[in-house]
């Protein structure tokens, strides 16, 4: 379901909701402009637990891959990389979840 999508000759934001076969769902925010990109990739249970995070917010910047980072679901926060969309589905595509 595309919950907001809004488009200029420089910039695009995407909101974003894909429910999966297997119960979880994918809940997607990307602002991207000519000098840089914002984004969110929050994986997820129906039931609102969390698999992972992905997101470039500048909150850890201990990590190696700042601003870049992941949220995994036991609480750990760990380097990820300037990730797209794409990259997740392939992802989640590629994992066996209950």
């Amino acid at each position: 379901m595309v919950s907001d999508f809004r488009k200029s000759d420089t910039a695009f934001y995407l909101n974003l909701k894909i429910v999966f076969l297997n119960n979880t769902v994918l809940y997607v925010k990307e602002y991207t402009d000519s000098t840089h990109r914002k984004y969110s990739f929050q994986w997820q249970y129906l039931s609102g637990n969390r698999i992972a995070r992905w997101d470039n917010a500048p909150h850890y910047p201990n990590l190696p891959t700042f601003p870049h980072h992941v949220h995994l679901a036991n609480g750990d926060v760990v380097e990820s990389h300037d990730i797209s969309l794409e990259e997740i589905m392939l992802f989640i595509i590629s994992k066996q979840v209950p």
